[in-house]
């Protein structure tokens, strides 16, 4: 028998907790050993839970517990479970995770720290969909060329229905927050912040990139415009959040932003509160891996996989890499990504500005690719829409400084970068 403790017995921590229990047999004749959750842990006793397990408030009772052979770490947060895996793992526990924001800040510290100690993490990323296994086993013949993913649900419910049904962003924001969808504060999910943490863990098990946060392009889908998703509409595209990971060269682009993508693209028909992950291996080609993000039952169901993986033995490197082995490829810096751009600015309607906008992009080596001119209710301004041909994201940022301090431009310019 193998037992396990539980470090937040919350959503899915309840739901970890019932499907062991309701599903034994079938996990037991797959794994070869019956599996049992032996203790949880939550902040509070009071709140009710639909558990039968025993539970406590001291997380020391999991992890100093000689019975308990894997931690199940569900609390969310930083640095209080790193410093509970960290003890979970000196004292030889085998760890599974489903904590992406723990993996974004100290993966590389806990590979170090778990050496041959089991230590899986497949529920951090896109929820009950596999990509983690596809990636450190299932391509592992393969020099992984590019991932691009939706991997916030949130996000893409709320830019499915923007359009779909010609939401307004502030309307469906509030939509997304009274379904559940979104926190009281989103700024997690709709700054793209949730999807960078998850982004960087497919990027260390694809390039060995120890990368933080901070040392990446990270921008939401919080300027998006209703004008925006009609001129995607009109030049056959549509707009997802994304997570980017980009073999250039000997370096790799890592960004998350909005994103135009082609209309007829796999992952732009994937709509709602799913999510997506495509990735281009230079043997296998293009594949996609498509299911539920998140939810109590879905994300469960990646974690008792990671359970079931440890009991049969079948763990490698915990990064997908054999120590000394990594890939030697660099991260870039954000400056240097090259990608297409669509640019949205309002203009003084009258003659010769076009030229003027033309001239100023010039100046940077930036050609137009297409453009739409809209009226607006003002009379004597116009709504320029255009897109570029692929420049380098610091040519366009000093393009966009140069349009603002022209005169015939009113107030920001906004941007979205497009991937074809």
């Amino acid at each position: 028998m193998v037992k396990i403790g539980i470090l937040g017995v919350g959503t899915v921590g309840e739901s970890v907790a019932k499907i062991l229990e309701e599903n034994g047999d079938i996990i037991e004749a797959r794994a070869g050993k019956k599996i049992v959750a032996a203790k949880g842990v939550v902040r509070s006793l009071e709140k009710k839970r639909d558990v039968s397990i025993p539970l406590t408030t001291d997380p020391l009772e999991v992890i100093n517990d000689p019975q308990i052979d894997i931690v199940v770490e569900l609390m969310g947060g930083v640095e209080e479970p790193y410093a509970l895996v960290k003890q979970a793992l000196k004292n030889g526990k085998a760890v599974v995770t489903a904590n992406k924001a723990l993996l974004a800040y100290h993966r590389y510290e806990l590979q170090e720290l778990a050496g041959d100690i089991p230590f899986m993490y497949e529920a951090s990323t896109a929820g009950g969909i596999p990509v983690i296994g596809a990636l450190r086993t299932g391509l592992s013949a393969n020099h992984i060329e590019s991932i691009q993913g939706i991997m916030n649900g949130t996000c893409n419910y709320m830019l499915t229905k923007m359009i779909n049904e010609g939401a307004q962003y502030d309307e469906i924001l509030r939509e997304a927050q009274k379904l559940g969808y979104a926190e009281a504060d989103p700024t997690f999910d709709v700054g793209g912040f949730d999807a960078a943490h998850k982004l960087l863990i497919l990027a260390s098990i694809a390039y060995g990139l120890d990368a933080k946060p901070e040392d990446i392009l990270i921008e939401g889908i919080e300027n998006i415009t209703q004008t925006d998703v009609a001129f995607a509409k009109e030049f056959g595209y549509e707009i997802k959040l994304l997570g980017i990971a980009k073999k250039v060269g000997e370096g790799v682009e890592l960004r998350v932003h909005a994103t135009m993508i082609p209309s007829e693209s796999m992952i732009a028909k994937v709509d709602g509160v799913m999510n997506a992950v495509t990735v281009v291996g230079d043997r296998v080609g293009e594949t996609m891996y498509y299911g539920p993000g998140a939810g109590g039952d879905a994300t469960a169901s990646a974690v008792i996989a990671d359970i079931v993986d440890i009991v049969r033995g079948n763990q490698g490197p915990m990064l997908g890499y054999k120590k000394g082995l990594e890939s030697g490829l660099k991260l870039l810096p954000k400056e240097q990504i090259v990608t297409q751009y669509y640019l949205r600015m309002d203009v003084s309607d009258k003659a010769g500005v076009l030229a003027m906008i033309t001239s100023t992009l010039g100046e940077f080596g930036i050609s137009i690719d297409s453009m739409l001119q809209k009226p607006v209710s003002d009379e004597g301004r116009a709504k320029l829409l255009f897109t570029t041909h692929k420049t380098q994201e610091a040519k366009m940022r000093e393009a966009m400084q140069a349009l603002e301090a022209l005169d015939v431009v009113e107030g920001k310019i906004a941007m979205m970068r497009i991937e074809k």
